[in-house]
C-alpha cells in the first residue's frame, strides 16, 4: 500500500522577505506515524523537484523534525519530488495535502493533484488534508461535477490563528472562509493551535500543525483497523 503526499514548491510572499513553504512538522509528524507502519511514501509537488521549507518551520528542538531532517532517504525525497505527471492515483489508498502559507498559492489551483485526488477518492481511496494544505481540496471536482468538499465536515487553519500569526496581509485569501463558500460544513477547536482534527467518510482534516499526527493516527485506523 502507498500514501502520496502533497506539497508546495512557492516559497515567496508578497511583501516579506522571509521565505514561506513547506511547514515542516505537517509533514516530519505524518511521515513518523506511517514510517512506523512500513508504508511506502512518495512525495509530490505542482513543478516536482525541490520541497522549500519554511524558515519559520525549522525547529530542529522538535524530535522528530531532527530526526528526519537528518535522514537522507528522507532529504532526498524532500529535493527530488514527483510531478503530477509522474503519478499513477490507482498506486494510492490516501493522499495528503501538507501546509505550510506556500500551499495557498500553488496547491490551491492546481489542476493535475485535483484530478489525482478525485481519482484516489472515487475508487473507494482516502483523501487528508492539513492546516494550510486543505486548499488543496477546495477545487476538486468529482466525475459528476460536484465539489468534493461541498456538504462535507472538515477543518482547517482557521481565521483566527491567521489572525494571530500576523500575516493576513500576506495571503491571497482566508482559508476558513474559502471553505465555507465552498459549501463545507467548517468546524474547529474553541482554542486556536490546539490539536484538532474533523472526519467525513474517507476525508480526513487537521485543523494546524499540531494535528498532523493525528490526522496520520486516524488514517492508519481507518485504513487498516475497519
Amino acid at each position: 500500500m502507498k500514501v502520496l503526499i502533497a506539497c508546495t514548491n512557492h516559497q515567496v510572499y508578497p511583501t516579506k522577505t522571509g521565505k514561506t513553504g513547506l511547514w515542516l512538522s505537517e509533514l516530519t509528524h505524518f511521515y513518523e506515524k506511517m514510517a512506523a507502519r512500513r508504508i511506502l511514501m512518495d512525495f509530490v509537488s505542482p513543478l516536482g523537484g525541490e520541497i522549500p521549507v519554511d524558515e519559520r518551520s525549522l525547529d530542529l528542538k522538535d524530535e522528530c523534525n531532527a530526526k528526519y531532517w537528518e535522514d537522507t532517504v528522507f532529504r532526498n525525497k524532500l529535493s527530488n519530488s514527483l510531478t503530477p505527471s509522474q503519478v499513477q492515483p490507482e498506486d494510492y489508498r490516501l493522499i495528503y495535502f501538507t501546509g505550510g502559507h506556500g500551499a495557498l498559492w500553488d496547491l490551491t489551483e492546481n489542476k493535475e493533484l485535483q484530478e489525482i485526488t478525485a481519482k484516489i477518492y472515487e475508487r473507494n481511496g482516502m483523501v487528508s488534508a492539513v492546516c494550510h494544505g486543505v486548499c488543496g481540496l477546495l477545487n476538486v471536482r468529482l466525475s459528476d461535477g460536484s465539489w468534493l468538499i461541498s456538504d462535507k465536515y472538515l477543518t482547517g487553519f482557521s481565521n483566527i490563528e491567521e489572525a494571530l500569526m500576523r500575516f493576513v496581509s500576506e495571503v491571497p485569501f482566508y482559508l476558513e472562509d474559502k471553505l465555507k463558500e465552498r459549501g463545507a460544513h467548517y468546524t474547529k477547536a474553541m482554542i486556536p493551535f490546539v490539536e484538532y482534527i474533523e472526519m467525513d467518510e474517507r476525508l480526513i482534516t487537521g485543523q494546524n500543525p499540531n494535528s498532523a499526527r493525528k490526522v496520520a493516527s486516524k488514517a492508519l485506523e481507518e485504513l487498516f483497523e475497519k
